[in-house]
Protein backbone atom coordinates (compact mmCIF):
# COMPACT_ATOMS: atom_id res chain seq x y z
CA UNK A 1 0.00 0.00 0.00
CA UNK A 2 1.20 3.32 -0.88
CA UNK A 3 1.05 5.84 1.77
CA UNK A 4 1.86 9.05 -0.88
CA UNK A 5 1.23 9.16 -4.47
CA UNK A 6 5.12 10.74 -4.32
CA UNK A 7 5.79 6.83 -4.01
CA UNK A 8 4.31 5.38 -7.24
CA UNK A 9 6.44 6.13 -10.34
CA UNK A 10 4.96 6.43 -13.52
CA UNK A 11 7.81 6.87 -15.71
CA UNK A 12 11.28 7.64 -15.74
CA UNK A 13 14.11 9.25 -18.47
CA UNK A 14 16.60 10.44 -17.85
CA UNK A 15 17.66 12.86 -15.28
CA UNK A 16 13.67 13.26 -15.11
CA UNK A 17 10.79 10.98 -12.91
CA UNK A 18 7.06 11.63 -13.29
CA UNK A 19 5.23 10.07 -10.18
CA UNK A 20 1.57 10.06 -9.94
CA UNK A 21 1.73 13.44 -7.53
CA UNK A 22 2.79 15.12 -11.13
CA UNK A 23 0.77 13.44 -13.61
CA UNK A 24 -2.47 14.22 -11.23
CA UNK A 25 -1.55 17.19 -10.38
CA UNK A 26 -1.51 18.30 -14.61
CA UNK A 27 -4.48 16.15 -14.62
CA UNK A 28 -6.28 18.45 -12.20
CA UNK A 29 -5.25 21.50 -13.67
CA UNK A 30 -6.31 20.65 -17.69
CA UNK A 31 -9.49 19.39 -16.22
CA UNK A 32 -9.97 23.25 -14.46
CA UNK A 33 -8.54 25.01 -17.18
CA UNK A 34 -11.01 23.07 -19.93
CA UNK A 35 -14.43 23.56 -17.74
CA UNK A 36 -13.87 27.40 -17.04
CA UNK A 37 -12.87 27.55 -20.74
CA UNK A 38 -16.12 25.80 -21.89
CA UNK A 39 -18.59 27.07 -19.14
CA UNK A 40 -17.17 30.72 -19.41
CA UNK A 41 -17.32 30.47 -23.29
CA UNK A 42 -21.14 29.60 -23.11
CA UNK A 43 -22.04 32.75 -20.48
CA UNK A 44 -25.31 34.25 -21.21
CA UNK A 45 -27.52 37.02 -19.26
CA UNK A 46 -30.63 36.07 -21.04
CA UNK A 47 -32.91 33.06 -21.52
CA UNK A 48 -32.27 29.50 -20.10
CA UNK A 49 -28.80 29.56 -18.20
CA UNK A 50 -27.07 26.04 -18.64
CA UNK A 51 -26.40 23.88 -16.16
CA UNK A 52 -22.52 24.72 -16.38
CA UNK A 53 -23.47 28.43 -15.56
CA UNK A 54 -25.31 28.24 -12.93
CA UNK A 55 -22.90 25.88 -11.01
CA UNK A 56 -20.67 28.64 -11.74
CA UNK A 57 -22.52 30.88 -10.27
CA UNK A 58 -23.61 29.45 -7.61
CA UNK A 59 -20.10 28.68 -6.93
CA UNK A 60 -18.89 32.13 -7.19
CA UNK A 61 -21.98 33.62 -4.91
CA UNK A 62 -21.02 31.42 -2.45
CA UNK A 63 -17.65 32.36 -2.24
CA UNK A 64 -17.95 36.06 -2.43
CA UNK A 65 -20.50 35.54 0.35
CA UNK A 66 -17.94 33.90 2.63
CA UNK A 67 -15.52 36.41 1.32
CA UNK A 68 -17.80 39.35 1.87
CA UNK A 69 -18.64 37.85 5.99
CA UNK A 70 -14.91 37.57 6.87
CA UNK A 71 -14.47 41.53 5.88
CA UNK A 72 -12.38 40.66 2.51
CA UNK A 73 -13.99 43.69 0.65
CA UNK A 74 -14.04 43.82 -2.57
CA UNK A 75 -14.58 40.57 -2.58
CA UNK A 76 -13.92 39.88 -6.17
CA UNK A 77 -10.47 40.80 -5.57
CA UNK A 78 -9.85 37.99 -3.12
CA UNK A 79 -11.84 35.39 -5.50
CA UNK A 80 -9.58 34.48 -7.92
CA UNK A 81 -6.93 32.89 -5.56
CA UNK A 82 -9.27 31.59 -3.09
CA UNK A 83 -11.96 30.37 -5.69
CA UNK A 84 -8.68 28.70 -7.03
CA UNK A 85 -7.78 27.20 -4.34
CA UNK A 86 -10.84 25.84 -3.21
CA UNK A 87 -11.45 24.46 -6.67
CA UNK A 88 -7.96 22.78 -6.92
CA UNK A 89 -8.22 20.92 -3.62
CA UNK A 90 -12.20 19.97 -3.95
CA UNK A 91 -11.31 18.36 -7.26
CA UNK A 92 -8.42 16.43 -5.87
CA UNK A 93 -10.81 15.03 -3.72
CA UNK A 94 -14.16 14.60 -5.52
CA UNK A 95 -11.98 12.99 -8.19
CA UNK A 96 -10.29 10.54 -5.48
CA UNK A 97 -13.33 8.41 -6.08
CA UNK A 98 -12.20 7.45 -9.31
CA UNK A 99 -10.46 3.67 -9.93
CA UNK A 100 -6.62 4.14 -9.75
CA UNK A 101 -6.85 8.15 -9.53
CA UNK A 102 -4.15 9.51 -6.99
CA UNK A 103 -5.26 12.62 -5.30
CA UNK A 104 -2.67 15.22 -5.42
CA UNK A 105 -3.85 16.55 -2.06
CA UNK A 106 -2.49 13.11 -0.47
CA UNK A 107 0.76 14.32 -1.51
CA UNK A 108 2.87 16.42 1.75
CA UNK A 109 4.45 18.32 -1.42
CA UNK A 110 1.24 19.26 -2.95
CA UNK A 111 -0.39 20.70 0.12
CA UNK A 112 3.00 22.47 0.72
CA UNK A 113 3.03 24.66 -2.05
CA UNK A 114 -0.78 25.17 -1.69
CA UNK A 115 0.45 26.24 1.66
CA UNK A 116 3.44 28.43 0.74
CA UNK A 117 1.10 30.16 -1.78
CA UNK A 118 -1.29 31.08 0.96
CA UNK A 119 2.36 32.14 2.85
CA UNK A 120 2.88 34.65 -0.12
CA UNK A 121 -0.46 35.72 -0.65
CA UNK A 122 -0.55 36.93 2.99
CA UNK A 123 1.74 39.96 3.26
CA UNK A 124 1.62 40.13 -0.61
CA UNK A 125 -2.69 42.04 0.01
CA UNK A 126 -1.06 43.18 3.86
CA UNK A 127 1.40 45.00 2.53
CA UNK A 128 -1.19 45.93 -0.95
CA UNK A 129 -3.81 47.39 1.54
CA UNK A 130 -1.75 49.16 4.22
CA UNK A 131 1.61 49.35 2.93
CA UNK A 132 5.22 47.79 4.06
CA UNK A 133 5.47 50.10 7.06
CA UNK A 134 1.97 49.18 8.93
CA UNK A 135 2.05 45.52 7.60
CA UNK A 136 5.68 45.21 9.27
CA UNK A 137 5.00 47.05 12.30
CA UNK A 138 1.96 44.19 12.64
CA UNK A 139 5.13 41.58 13.85
CA UNK A 140 6.28 43.90 16.13
CA UNK A 141 3.19 43.90 18.11
CA UNK A 142 2.46 44.24 21.18
CA UNK A 143 5.77 44.56 21.73
CA UNK A 144 9.28 44.21 19.61
CA UNK A 145 10.64 41.56 21.61
CA UNK A 146 7.41 39.36 19.67
CA UNK A 147 9.48 39.79 16.80
CA UNK A 148 10.80 36.15 16.34
CA UNK A 149 7.40 34.92 18.11
CA UNK A 150 5.34 36.08 15.15
CA UNK A 151 7.62 35.10 13.06
CA UNK A 152 7.38 31.73 13.91
CA UNK A 153 3.70 31.75 14.38
CA UNK A 154 3.62 32.28 10.64
CA UNK A 155 5.80 29.56 9.50
CA UNK A 156 4.20 27.51 12.04
CA UNK A 157 0.66 27.86 10.83
CA UNK A 158 1.66 27.77 7.26
CA UNK A 159 2.97 24.12 8.63
CA UNK A 160 -0.24 23.71 10.26
CA UNK A 161 -2.01 24.17 7.15
CA UNK A 162 -0.19 21.81 4.79
CA UNK A 163 0.25 19.12 7.30
CA UNK A 164 -3.50 18.83 8.21
CA UNK A 165 -4.86 18.78 4.67
CA UNK A 166 -2.24 15.81 3.86
CA UNK A 167 -2.95 14.13 6.91
CA UNK A 168 -6.42 14.04 6.62
CA UNK A 169 -6.86 13.17 2.65
CA UNK A 170 -3.68 10.23 3.47
CA UNK A 171 -5.13 8.99 6.65
CA UNK A 172 -8.73 8.32 4.58
CA UNK A 173 -6.84 6.44 1.66
CA UNK A 174 -4.99 4.01 3.99
CA UNK A 175 -8.48 3.14 5.99
CA UNK A 176 -10.12 2.74 3.11
CA UNK A 177 -7.28 0.42 1.73
CA UNK A 178 -7.62 -1.26 5.00
CA UNK A 179 -11.41 -1.92 5.12
CA UNK A 180 -11.74 -3.08 1.36
CA UNK A 181 -9.02 -5.80 2.47
CA UNK A 182 -11.45 -6.35 4.98
CA UNK A 183 -14.78 -6.10 3.81
CA UNK A 184 -13.95 -5.48 -0.35
CA UNK A 185 -18.36 -5.67 -1.31
CA UNK A 186 -19.47 -3.66 1.77
CA UNK A 187 -17.08 -1.10 2.83
CA UNK A 188 -16.02 0.40 -0.29
CA UNK A 189 -19.13 1.90 -0.69
CA UNK A 190 -19.43 3.62 2.35
CA UNK A 191 -15.97 4.83 2.75
CA UNK A 192 -16.13 6.25 -1.38
CA UNK A 193 -19.62 8.55 0.46
CA UNK A 194 -17.70 9.33 3.12
CA UNK A 195 -14.57 10.52 0.90
CA UNK A 196 -16.76 13.04 -0.94
CA UNK A 197 -17.92 14.17 2.13
CA UNK A 198 -14.47 15.07 3.91
CA UNK A 199 -13.34 15.52 0.40
CA UNK A 200 -15.54 19.06 0.37
CA UNK A 201 -15.47 19.63 4.12
CA UNK A 202 -11.24 19.68 3.85
CA UNK A 203 -11.56 22.00 0.69
CA UNK A 204 -13.71 24.50 2.39
CA UNK A 205 -11.79 24.49 5.12
CA UNK A 206 -8.27 24.95 3.40
CA UNK A 207 -10.02 27.84 1.33
CA UNK A 208 -11.66 29.60 4.25
CA UNK A 209 -8.48 29.25 6.82
CA UNK A 210 -6.85 30.84 3.58
CA UNK A 211 -8.92 33.67 3.93
CA UNK A 212 -9.13 34.36 7.55
CA UNK A 213 -5.06 34.52 7.28
CA UNK A 214 -5.35 37.01 4.33
CA UNK A 215 -7.94 39.24 6.53
CA UNK A 216 -6.13 39.42 9.51
CA UNK A 217 -2.94 40.86 7.67
CA UNK A 218 -5.50 43.13 6.10
CA UNK A 219 -7.98 44.43 8.76
CA UNK A 220 -6.59 44.63 11.40
CA UNK A 221 -4.16 47.99 10.78
CA UNK A 222 -7.48 49.31 9.28
CA UNK A 223 -9.50 48.87 11.93
CA UNK A 224 -7.55 50.46 14.45
CA UNK A 225 -7.03 53.55 12.15
CA UNK A 226 -10.66 53.79 12.21
CA UNK A 227 -11.28 53.97 15.51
Amino acid sequence: MQISPDHILLWQGPGFALNATLAFTWLNMLLLATGAAVITGRLTTSGNLSKGQNLLETLVTGVCKELEALGLTPAKEFLPFIGTLFLFVLTANLLSVVPGYQAPTGSLSTTTALALCVLVAVPWWGIKRQGVRNYLRLYLEPTPLMLPFNLFGELARTLALAVRLFGNIMSGTMIAAILLTVAPLIFPVIMNLLGLIIGVIQAYIFAILAAVYIAAAVQTREGEESE
